[in-house]
């Protein structure tokens, strides 16, 4: 049921290459706010015509977060890890390509840049969701 949800909402190609790991409504009393945290995580397929038994996992990249279009009237806030992988002789790192990415997509600016690696640590989110998304007590968490 959530993975057909998840389809619909979002554009293909993110539910191509990554998967959902969590996702939560998340609100605050005192700030009246109310936003949907979803955890992406690219899914540990290599990539391109990579040999798979010459390279291994090596985790991800340093988590991103970028604000995407809002759903039922709450901000949405997606937490992104994109794979690496490293080949087991030469220790060479590679990740995904995600430069077909066209301007003009259903991804918002900041989502495209982000997989595009064009804008790494891009931040349009508002400062008051920033504390509620990295504040470790939050006053109401609420999975759905």
């Amino acid at each position: 049921m959530e993975t057909t949800f998840f389809n619909e909402v979002f554009p293909v190609e993110i539910m191509k290459y990554f998967e959902v790991k969590d996702h939560q409504v998340l609100c605050s009393v005192a700030e009246k706010l109310e936003y949907w945290l979803i955890d992406f995580d690219e899914k540990n397929e290599i990539p391109g015509t990579y040999p798979a038994s010459e390279y291994e996992s090596k985790g991800f990249t340093p988590t991103c977060v970028v604000q995407d279009f809002p759903i039922r009237g709450k901000g949405v806030y997606l937490r992104i890890r994109k794979r690496r992988w490293r080949h087991k002789q030469s220790r060479t790192i590679i990740q995904r390509d995600f430069s077909f990415i066209a301007d003009g997509s259903k991804f918002t600016s900041e989502l495209s840049d982000f997989l595009k690696d064009a804008s790494r640590y891009a931040s349009r989110y508002h400062e008051k969701y920033s504390q509620l998304l990295f504040s470790e007590h939050k006053e109401i968490t609420e999975t759905l």
